[in-house]
């Protein structure tokens, strides 16, 4: 009867084995997903909304948790490729653009089916933009070549400082001796600036 019983623990645990790495996982979640439907099934039935059921089953920690988590969530990944930051930046753009649906009404009626160009329209050079059109265009590329103005690096020319260098990579030089030696020579320049070196 042991080795019977050896054996089926043996066939259990390759069995075992030969599944997934992520098995217990998955089946953790397909079980969920058949909770969720026949809940979902019961609050039709029954003719609650799902949403509001499953809100009311939370717990007020778990809630905030959540919130929490979601917060903490940095939705922007920085610079990845150009590519990427060309779309966040059109989508910032667009969500920025408020649509004129009184004037669009207005062209509409105007042009009617050629307002919606085909494969066979001329439409080149037909539209002419109003001029708050073109003004609101002209203020928003201001709006983003001020916001670029901002973000650059260009470190101001300090007009008082000493010129100690004879052109521009000697500056970079002397500036980075300075950084990492200036302490320890501070002594030694004001000697010999006041003359006094020995």
């Amino acid at each position: 009867e042991a080795c019977k019983l050896n054996s089926q623990e043996v066939v259990e645990e390759d069995k075992r084995l030969k599944l997934p790495p992520n098995w217990e996982a998955k089946k953790a979640r397909l079980e969920w997903e058949l909770q969720v439907q026949e809940k979902k099934k019961e609050c039709a039935a029954r003719g609650e909304d799902y949403e509001r059921v499953k809100l009311l089953e939370i717990s007020a920690e778990d809630a905030e948790r959540w919130e929490r988590k979601k917060k903490r969530k940095n939705p922007d990944l920085g610079f990845s490729d150009y590519a990427a930051a060309q779309l966040r930046q059109y989508q910032r753009l667009t969500r920025q653009i408020k649509p004129d649906l009184e004037q669009y009404e207005k062209l509409k009626e105007q042009y009617g089916e050629a307002l919606y160009p085909t494969s066979d329209s001329l439409l080149h050079g037909t539209h002419v933009p109003s001029k708050e059109g073109v003004d609101r265009m002209v203020a928003d590329l201001e709006k983003q070549i001020e916001k670029r103005e901002k973000y650059s690096r260009r470190r101001p020319y300090n007009d008082d400082a000493d010129i100690d260098y004879i052109n521009e990579r000697n500056a970079k030089f002397n500036q980075k001796a300075e950084r990492f030696y200036g302490k320890y020579t501070a002594e030694i320049k004001q000697n010999l600036e006041r003359g006094t070196a020995v």
